[in-house]
């Protein structure tokens, strides 16, 4: 898609695209007559083609992962371009220069909005695949991702597990959780609530892309972490702290996402199931047999440590670290010194 497709600004440093013409099938059955992936690549590919490290990105992120995850982003740290050759790719559903539900159809000239196909995690991962096989990548050293981004690797892993030689799984999962999936649906449902989300406009269901922004926020932080920075320090009747919090975050995602767009997206989440169609998800496990790293965060509660102990009891070749954090959920995208050092000490060892 060109630039001019998007109100998203995609002015960002380094942005490539990768066009594919040819039809993408999906797994539901429906078909992308054509997609393209906005990616980003940093360093240098070596003489072998072994130093390449391969990023998943989660939700609502971009492919720019020296600017997200900068905490183990740069010379000496785990991502390191002097070093390795890294890519990170913008899923496929996403605004930030993927085709997505905002992106122009070449069969109607028209923003697909709502008639954009259902797509799963499996999809996403499938042009991925089309785009490391187009940047003639045949090894990656390490996948590496943390929630959605954990539930891509898991899938790359399986397959391509000649090419991915180790996996970095970050608080995440074999199969997407009721409770997870019920999140997800509340928030779908805080998007329909607003009358103008099925507009043909880009800013349609902004209102309810706020709504869904504060539902999700509840889950990727803890009691803890809110009492401890929200609580008010006086007698105020209104304008609590959390609340200013929400409706701030929310009217953050706004600015820079597409409420159909995020609509799609959960419902992407949504069909994370490793065992689907592979004998159970144990089994699938089972077949993923490269050295796997699994790392979950003790407090949080939108894909609890149980998840990453059930990975790592089922892996045949498994680490599992359980990492200490007030943060929820969120604790892999703020503790970057614990996972750059538990990340870096492993791949070492």
């Amino acid at each position: 898609m060109q630039e001019a497709d998007y109100l998203i600004p995609l002015d960002i440093p380094g942005l490539q695209f990768f066009h594919h013409p040819e039809p993408l099938p999906l797994e539901s059955g429906a078909v992308l007559p054509s997609f393209s992936l906005a990616y980003h690549t940093y360093g240098t590919l070596n003489a072998d083609g072994s130093n390449v490290i391969w990023v998943c990105h989660a939700l609502t992120a971009n492919s720019h992962v020296a600017d997200w995850w900068e905490g183990i982003f740069g010379s000496g740290k785990l991502l390191d371009p002097q070093r390795y050759f890294i890519v990170c790719s913008n899923i496929l559903g996403s605004c930030y220069g993927s085709t997505c539900p905002r992106s122009i159809s070449p069969e109607t000239g028209k923003p697909y909005g709502m008639d954009f196909p259902v797509f799963s995690i499996r999809d996403m991962v499938k042009a991925q695949d089309l785009l490391r096989k187009h940047l003639h990548i045949n090894e990656i050293a390490l996948c590496v991702g943390g929630s959605c981004g954990g539930h891509q690797v898991l899938e790359f892993a399986y397959l391509q597990p000649e090419i991915v030689k180790k996996i970095a799984l970050l608080v995440t999962s074999a199969r997407e959780t009721a409770w997870a999936i019920a999140i997800h649906e509340t928030q779908r449902l805080a998007i329909q609530a607003d009358p103008t989300w099925r507009d043909d406009r880009n800013e349609g269901g902004a209102a309810g892309l706020k709504a869904a922004r504060g539902i999700g926020l509840i889950g990727y932080r803890t009691f803890n972490a809110y009492k401890d920075n929200q609580t008010d320090n006086d007698d105020r009747l209104d304008s609590f702290r959390a609340a200013s919090y929400i409706r701030y975050q929310g009217d953050k995602l706004v600015r820079r996402f597409y409420a159909q767009c995020y609509w799609f997206l959960t419902k992407a989440l949504d069909t994370h199931h490793l065992g689907r169609g592979r004998g159970g998800v144990e089994e699938a496990l089972r077949r993923i047999n490269m050295p796997a790293l699994v790392i979950a965060i003790d407090t949080d509660i939108l894909i609890p440590p149980s998840e990453q102990r059930f990975l790592a009891e089922y892996l045949p070749n498994a680490t599992l670290v359980e990492l200490k954090s007030p943060y929820g959920h969120d604790g892999f995208l703020i503790e970057t010194e614990a996972v750059n050092r538990v990340v870096t000490e492993w791949i070492e060892k």
